[in-house]
């Protein structure tokens, strides 16, 4: 399918040929008809991407300074190589759409193939021939209601959110500042809830739209005596900023033409330098609108489908689009004046330079159609996107992988890696959303994408399933993958649950079962194997302490959710874990942990966990998200029978003995051995030797975390 991406690195905006998604659970399908091109959101990020590095830097300090910290804690090479990988990630453009339901993820009711449809959300409303979109976030649409105009409706729930803000109703005196599409939108939503409006800008063609459309209309510099003409002197019951500016001068003139106590509300994106004087000597409201409405920006909404009771939050973001299609609809509401430019999708990079000035010819409302459904069939068909290409062959030896997933840190990390080993062939590689498996092959050499992990774990040609998707995935794509005969290569962690740990013990220990590997990589790493070597046979066993400045992570991020993420202990702290059950020869036999209290900010993510081996060895970990992130990651301290090595974020290994200390350096880069870790279970693989992880420390480890995880919870 054809979708229009931006690349942040080159600046360019193309039309390109991707996998067609697959609908999630919560998900439906659509086939786009229309999709609105945005004049503020997308123009801004076109913009910043056509900007020079220097460019970006400055107008970005705030990442400037992570690329630059980043340097300082890992190395120059490992924050360039992260930071080209970011900007080089294709992003999906389009929030505002509208089509038909061809297909539905598990648990959607409500809808059904063949529904027309309006679409909302950044990353799911995208300009592609086909989206899969939350169900919060459809609206169906009334008969009489067009694709071309439901395209808008996007807009015009944001117009609707900001007028609710305002607090107008009936007979109220309302002044839009600003009469681009979404303040015009918001003036015909004022006006079919019975207000008097008057509409102010600087554009005398969008000022005489404004007056045909049923609004009265002034230039700017009439607006201060056309307000108070308009309000008869006692100015605007509510004023809502529609206008985009970097100037604070709407909310100036928004101070300036409201009534004493009025409410002042921000939808569109201006400068926010408050006249303290007149809000103060006319005590006006100011509020800055977030969106359309309730539940934009909650995973839990947005992702799962969870909506909010009608009794408590009347007008959620789903219900505000609802609103405006029925305002459509009803005909209070008509945005075909609004539309001056329509573009084929091939023709997309045409549409964005026109709304950056490029062409310098003017625009309001610009729309992408798309080709039409054929008529063959009411309700359209759809099947799983995958490329069709013949099954991939190898050169004896050789291993053929396909991957699930494929994340920032698949394409940042793991392929760049997996690319330079001769053992492997990269066949496929698959993501729900389809998009970043075509980036994947296409810039890694895979021979195919995908969309469905069907098409990669029933593949006849791979013999190897990286997974590399969402915690929650990870037991079921792995057992999938063992019952397919199928090795598997999985991040951590392989389970979130003692069921599903067991479940996957039970397929291993099958006669002939395939090979699993995990992605502990740090056992692999260069320092660490010098670190091994230094402590052997020292006859004692180890003190271990291990100290992660992880960092803070929103409360809503999907890795503290525990039914995607499992939390950090599980989904990050791991890794340690198994560091030090490595050097200690085994997995630990007790498990202990405490957590800071969360006081609102954190999710259980300040630990201390304390393990005991079966060596007598001890160790702890101080996993910690209240530290400063200019501070480096990571330090492991290990102490046995005269001998203290020291490890800083995996460029500077201390060894001291006798008094006497070797230094082991790398200056540009961290090595943590993801490379070092598939070439062993490459040779494992190939060889018919010893899994590279023994599986005893797998399921030993992960069994120490759910401890740790139970006694956090107080069930140990």
């Amino acid at each position: 399918m054809k979708q229009v991406l931006q690349n942040l690195k080159d600046g360019k905006t193309i039309v390109a040929d991707v996998t067609a998604p697959t609908p999630k659970p919560g998900q439906a399908l659509v086939r786009t008809a229309a999709s609105l091109v945005s004049a503020g959101t997308e123009r801004m990020l076109v913009e910043f991407a056509g900007k020079s590095l220097l460019g970006k830097a400055q107008a970005r300090p705030d990442l400037a300074r992570q690329v630059l910290d980043k340097a300082r804690r890992e190395g120059l090479l490992t924050a360039l190589e992260a930071a080209f990988n970011r900007l080089d990630q294709p992003l999906p453009l389009g929030y505002s759409s509208a089509g038909t339901v061809i297909a539905l993820g598990a648990g959607v009711s409500g809808f059904q193939p063949g529904d027309r449809v309006a679409c909302a959300g950044g990353g799911w409303a995208v300009h592609a021939e086909v989206a899969a979109v939350p169900v919060n976030l459809l609206a169906r649409l009334p008969d009489s209601v067009d694709f071309d105009s439901a395209a808008f409706a996007t807009l015009g729930a944001i117009a609707m959110h900001g007028f609710r803000l305002s607090g107008a109703g009936l007979g109220d005196s309302v002044a839009v500042i600003g009469l681009g599409l979404l303040g015009l939108l918001t003036a015909q939503i004022a006006g079919a809830a019975g207000c008097k409006v008057l509409g102010i800008d600087l554009d005398p063609a969008r000022v005489e739209l404004a007056r045909t459309l049923g609004a009265t209309a002034a230039l700017r510099p009439e607006a201060e005596e056309a307000a108070a003409a308009f309000t008869h002197s006692r100015g605007a019951d509510a004023v809502l900023i529609c206008a985009d500016a970097e100037s604070s001068d709407p909310v100036e003139l928004a101070g300036e033409i409201a009534r004493e106590r009025a409410r002042v509300v921000a939808v569109g994106a201006v400068g926010m330098d408050v006249p303290r004087r007149t809000y103060y000597a006319k005590e006006l409201d100011l509020v800055v609108s977030r969106s359309y409405g309730p539940g934009r920006y909650d995973p839990a909404y947005e992702e799962k489908g969870v909506d909010y009771p009608a009794g408590y939050v009347r007008w959620t973001a789903g219900r505000n689009l609802q609103a405006f299609v029925d305002l459509l609809g009803g005909g209070q509401v008509d945005v075909k004046p609004l539309i001056s430019h329509r573009f084929a999708i091939d023709d997309a990079p045409a549409a964005y330079a026109l709304i950056t000035g490029k062409t310098g010819a003017p625009s309001l409302g610009v729309l992408l159609t798309y080709p039409e459904i054929s008529a063959e069939a009411s309700t359209p068909v759809w099947r799983p996107g995958v490329e069709a290409l013949a099954e991939t062959s190898a050169a004896p030896g050789v291993l053929r992988l396909g991957v699930l997933g494929a994340g920032n840190y698949a394409g940042a990390v793991l392929f760049p890696a997996l690319k330079k080993l001769p053992g492997l062939r990269l066949v496929a590689v698959a993501s729900v959303g389809g998009l970043h498996a075509e980036h994947a092959r296409r810039k890694f050499g895979f021979a195919r994408a995908a969309s469905d992990e069907n098409a990669v774990i029933a593949a006849a040609d791979v013999d190897v399933v990286a997974v590399l998707t969402r915690h929650h995935l990870h037991a079921g794509q792995t057992l999938a993958a063992l019952n397919a005969g199928k090795h598997v290569f999985c991040e951590k962690p392989l389970a979130l649950t003692e069921a599903e740990l067991s479940d996957i013990e039970a397929a291993l220990a099958a006669a002939d079962a395939p090979r699993l590997m995990l992605g502990f990589n740090r056992r692999f790493a260069p320092h660490v194997l010098l670190l091994k070597e230094f402590l052997a046979n020292s006859g004692e066993p180890l003190a271990m302490h291990v100290r992660a400045n992880a960092g803070t992570l929103p409360r809503e991020h999907w890795t503290q959710d525990p039914e995607q993420g499992g939390g950090r202990l599980l989904g990050e702290a791991v890794h340690f874990i198994d560091l030090m059950a490595y050097l200690a020869g085994g997995p630990p036999t007790l498990a202990s942990a405490r957590a800071l209290p969360d006081m609102g900010r954190y999710n259980q993510d300040n630990l201390i966990l304390t393990f005991a081996f079966p060596d007598g060895s001890l160790g702890t970990l101080h996993y910690l998200a209240n530290g400063d992130k200019s501070v480096p990651k990571e330090r492991l301290e290990v102490f046995s029978a005269g001998r203290v090595a020291v490890l800083d974020d995996f460029r500077r290994l201390a060894l001291t003995r006798d008094g006497r200390t070797r230094t082991h350096t790398a200056r540009l880069r961290q090595d943590k051995g993801h490379k070092a870790a598939w070439e062993a279970f490459i040779a494992s693989l190939q060889t018919g030797g010893p899994p590279p992880i023994p599986y005893a420390h797998i399921f030993g480890v992960h069994r120490a975390a759910l401890a740790a995880v139970a006694a956090l919870r107080g069930e140990g």
